[in-house]
Parts: structure tokens; sequence; C-alpha cells
């Protein structure tokens, strides 16, 4: 029986070998199965669930076409309302706006221009790029005239940038206002005189940007003793965003109140706001930078699929030095300009409503009316200065990109509200003024938190995302000191010209007659001017974003990407005689 029994053993266990091999399969195969369904089931979630990373209120398909989405037809809880909400506050005014005002006047040790005037010296400023660009150059012109003890002669406006505008400082700005305003702080000439019966020649030569008093010193006077006539080229923010209090009002008095247009730009622009205020007691002026050179040199990604991706590629390889576009990380960090759609979000999320009316200055829109649509549908009460005035009443103007800006400019600033989707020279410009005029309400994108909030907006509901927009906007909205001291551009934030009501000199002109009487005493600040004007300079702080493109402009050019003069042999080295256009001029509203 025994050995029966074992002569069996072997076809028994190799059939248990293998029922329990098919069991094992079996098993294995469903796990497999189960464990395959399941990262299906995830993938198809998560396609659902997370929005396209492209900001814009266009999407596109397969085939690279563009398909618009309505803000108020969503799937999704997240419903866009028509009215504004109430936010149990004014949204037509700044808080605490009336405890701060301009003021600019000269202290009591500044010294005059008869007393400080070299006779023998004579200062030439070439500004470079647009209106706004240009506006920077010349108030900073009269400082570096100041702190050189030169006359400046009237600066030469760039008519051959981008903008192609050949207009002259007379033809955009009132130059005899100008001059009579300054006189006491600069010695201002419309043109250098003659010597022999021959005019004097300037020698030519570029300072660095951000050169401080000290540096001017050093670099230039040296060659404005030697030479008695010197021209500064390229001269937009070639001046420290930091300096002595004293110096930083001298720019105030220039920008705010020396740097007038001239009578027709002004009464044009006067016309255009009467007309929006006869449309609305309150209106919006949105300054939209949208243009497809801006775009292209961004290097962002705004949701036009292939067709976009084409377009912009072929603008862009003009600037063979540009830098490689990481079109993610480059609106990660907030440099990418909002879309006109966004900015419709941004605006209602703040509480204004479908009624409100909406004056638009922009340039070429890229993708003209398909881009502004989602804009319109927020915001159908939608003007411009095209469609407020005819043809015969801008046929002066519009043959000169400088002039429409000015108009536009004049509109933006008596606005009751200013917004921009960008952070350009015009909008930094209009954000100071605004803020030294009464503080009136300013709105600038937090494009860093924004990004996020837009990316996600489908997984939250509109209620959850206005509060969101509202909490990133602070800080943003042109409320007084809103920006720490020593933050910011100048121009954009002129903390050194904005005092408190309860330390107001009795002598100091009100709000609404500040440009009579400039130069009395401003006996609040005796105590912070009693160091010398030269002298009184801290280390520029600028922002991040700033820095970046100041370090990238002033060492490429937009085509060929070479270096530009190194710093140290500016004293000797003659203005470039043919110039390419450079990167910043895109930028220079």
């Amino acid at each position: 029986m025994k050995k029966r029994k074992d002569q069996t053993n072997p076809i028994t266990f190799g059939a248990t070998i293998y029922r329990r091999h098919r069991r094992l399969h079996r098993h294995l195969f469903q796990l497999v199965s189960v464990f395959s369904a399941c990262i299906l089931l995830f993938l198809v979630a998560f396609s659902l669930l997370v929005p396209s990373p492209i900001l814009h209120h266009r999407l596109s398909n397969i085939n690279g076409n563009v398909e618009r989405e309505s803000y108020f037809d969503q799937k999704t809880e997240f419903h866009v309302p028509t009215s504004g909400e109430s936010l149990g506050r004014d949204l037509w005014s700044s808080t605490r706006s009336e405890l701060y005002y301009g003021c600019s006047n000269g202290s009591r040790n500044f010294m005059t221009s008869d007393a400080k005037t070299n006779p023998n010296r004579y200062l030439v400023i070439a500004t470079s790029g647009g209106l706004n660009q240009q506006r920077t150059g010349i108030t900073d012109a009269v400082v570096a005239a100041y702190i050189l003890n030169a006359t400046l002669v009237v600066p030469k406006l760039d008519q051959k940038s981008f903008w192609h505008d050949s207009s002259n400082f007379a033809e955009i700005f009132d130059v005899d206002r100008f001059i009579s305003f300054l006189s006491k702080d600069v010695h201002i000439i419309k043109e250098l005189p003659m010597k022999g019966g021959k005019g004097l020649t300037p020698h030519s030569m570029r300072v660095p940007r951000k050169c401080t008093p000290k540096c001017y010193l050093n670099r230039v006077l040296p060659v404005l003793n030697k030479r008695h006539v010197v021209q500064l080229s390229k001269f937009d923010y070639r001046l420290s965003n930091r300096l002595s209090k004293h110096l930083q009002k001298l720019r105030c008095r220039v920008n705010y109140h020396a740097l007038k247009f001239t009578d027709s730009i002004l009464e044009m622009g006067e016309k255009l706001v009467e007309r929006m205020r006869k449309k609305s007691k309150h209106f919006i002026a949105l300054h939209l930078r949208y243009e497809p050179d801006m775009l292209a040199f961004s290097g962002c990604d705004f949701g036009g699929g292939d067709k976009e991706k084409e377009e912009l590629g072929l603008i862009r390889k003009r600037w063979k030095s540009l830098h490689v576009s990481n079109p993610d990380k480059v609106r990660r960090n907030g440099r990418c300009p909002l879309t006109p759609g966004e900015v419709g979000l941004m605006l209602r999320a703040l509480g204004f409503g479908s009624d409100v009316h909406l004056y638009v200055a922009s340039g070429e829109v890229y993708g003209g009316e398909e881009t502004l649509a989602p804009l319109k549908e927020l915001f159908p009460n939608f003007h411009t200065k095209e469609t407020i005035a005819n043809k015969e009443e801008l046929a002066p103007f519009t043959s000169f990109s400088s002039r429409m800006a000015a108009l536009d400019f004049i509109v933006c600033d008596e606005s009751d509200v200013f917004v921009t989707n960008n952070n350009g020279n015009m909008a930094r410009m209009l954000a100071g003024r605004r803020r030294y005029f009464g503080h009136k309400p300013t709105i600038r994108p937090n494009a860093k938190k924004l990004y996020k909030l837009l990316v996600n907006r489908y997984n939250m509901t509109w209620e959850d995302f206005a509060a969101k927009v509202r909490t990133s906007q602070i800080g943003f909205m042109g409320e007084p000191k809103e920006i720490k001291p020593g933050r910011g551009e100048f121009h954009e934030n002129p903390e050194a010209c904005i005092c408190d009501v309860s330390d107001k000199n009795p002598d100091e002109p009100s709000p609404q007659n500040r440009s009579q009487n400039i130069h009395h005493m401003d006996n609040s600040n005796n105590k912070e001017n009693k160091n010398k004007d030269s002298n009184d300079v801290t280390d520029e702080q600028i922002s991040e974003d700033e820095q970046f493109w100041f370090d990238y402009l002033d060492n490429e050019t937009a085509l060929g990407g070479k270096r530009q003069p190194n710093a140290t042999d500016f004293e000797t080295t003659a203005m470039i005689k043919s110039e390419q256009p450079e990167l910043e001029e895109l930028f220079s509203d």
C-alpha cells in the first residue's frame, strides 16, 4: 500500500501546482485590471477638474482653431454676475485721501538758478521712446542740469524711435511755461547760443542707467568743463530712482506743474472728458497695452493656439538676442499683461457692474474685436476717443502717436478710476500723478497673485473668486501709504512729494492752487534738507522685475545683440552714429 501511494504522488502534486498557478494568474489579472481602471478613472477626473493653464477668454481645439466662451454661459459654479457687488465702501474714491496732499515747494536752502548756474556749461538732452518715456527723460534732465550747475537746452524729443513721431517739444508741451515755471530752479533756453557767428557743437555721450548725482559729477562734469556743451543721448531712466528730498521735489515741480500740454491738446482732451461725463457721473479709464509687438516680446502664452504661436513667433524673431522664453515662468512671475477679458473679471470682482462706462486707451489690439469681445460683454458701455470724437476733430492729432497718446493721458488722468493691465511707463506716470493730486483710485493688477486665481477660477464659486481678488489687490489700488517707503520707482510713488495735512505749512498751496507760488518755503522739511543736494543720496531700490528689464535692456540692442559702450568709456565715446531701436521702445507708451 505504501509503495502504491508513493507512485501516485507526482501526478497529484503536479495537478495541485497547476491549479494554484491558474488561480494566481487569475487573481493577478484581476488586480492589474482594477489598478488600470483606477488609473484611467483618475486621469479622466483630473482632465475634467483641472482647467487649462492658459489665462485667456479663448479655448483652442485640436486643430488650432479658436472658439470664444461666454462669461455668462457657464456650466460650472463660476457664474459672473452682471451687476456690481456692494462692498460697503465708495468704489469711486480712496479712503483717507483727504489726509494727504501733494507738496513740492523748494526748501529754504535750495539754491536758485541765479546763484548756482555756471555760464560756460550747457546741457543738451536727447530723450528716448514714446510720450511717457520721454516725459521721464525731460523731468530728469532738469535735475541733471541742476546737479551740474548747467544751463539746460529745451530737450529734444525722439523722432526716430519705434513710434515714428516727428513732433518737437513745443508741439506737445507749452515750452514757454516750462521755461518760466522752472526759472528759479534751472536756467533753460530754447536753443544753443551762437559763438563767433557759429552754433556751438555739443560733445555727445551717454551715462549709465540709474546714474547718481555723484555719478554725474564724476563722469559728466569733467567733460562739461572741458567741452562746455555736452549732449546726453538715449536719456531715459538715466537718473537714480532715489535722491535727496530736494531733488525729488524738483522732479515733482517739473513733472506735475511745469510740463503742461499745448492748448490744442488740452482743449481736445477736455472735450473727450466732458463727453464721458455726459454719459455718466463716474467713468473708468483703462490703459490697455495689448499690441502684437509687445505680446511677442513678453514671451507669454495668451491662449490663441497654434495661430497665435505662429504669428507672435514671427514677430519675436526680429530680436535675435532675446532671452529664451518660458511662458509659464514668465506668467508666474507676474510679467504677462492681463488680457482684456481678465481685466474685466478683475473689475467685476472689485465691485464694478455692467452699467459702468469704460473709456479704453490703447493702440492696435492683437486679435481685434475678437480679443475685446469678453471685455465688452462684461462692460458694454465701451468707449474710445475714436467713438466719442469724429475724424475731423482728431485729424490734427491722428498722424502723431505722441499727441494721440497725450489725449488718452488727459482722459485717464481725469477719470474717476484709472485701470491698467500692465506696468509700463504710462501706467507708472499716471499712478504717481494721481497720488500727487488727491490719491484718485488707480488699479494696477497684482499679476503674481491674480495668476493663480485666474487659472483655478472654474474650481471655485464666483463669490470665492471675487473675495480672493479683492484680497490680492490690497496695496494695488492707489490708496495713501499703500507702498512701503523706499519701494517702487519714484515716478509711480513720489513719496517725497506727499505730505500729511497735520504737518501742513500754511504757506503751502492747496491742491487746487499748487501751480501758483510753487517756490514758497516748505518749512516742515527744513531739518531733512540741511545736507548738500548732491551728496544726500541712497542706493536705489527697484523691484526685481524692473531690475531684470533694465539690466537686459541696457546690455542689448534690439536686433544685433551687441553690447553698449562700457560705462568707463563714456567720457571719450561719441554718440553712436547709427543706433538700432532698443527693446524698451515697445514699452515706452
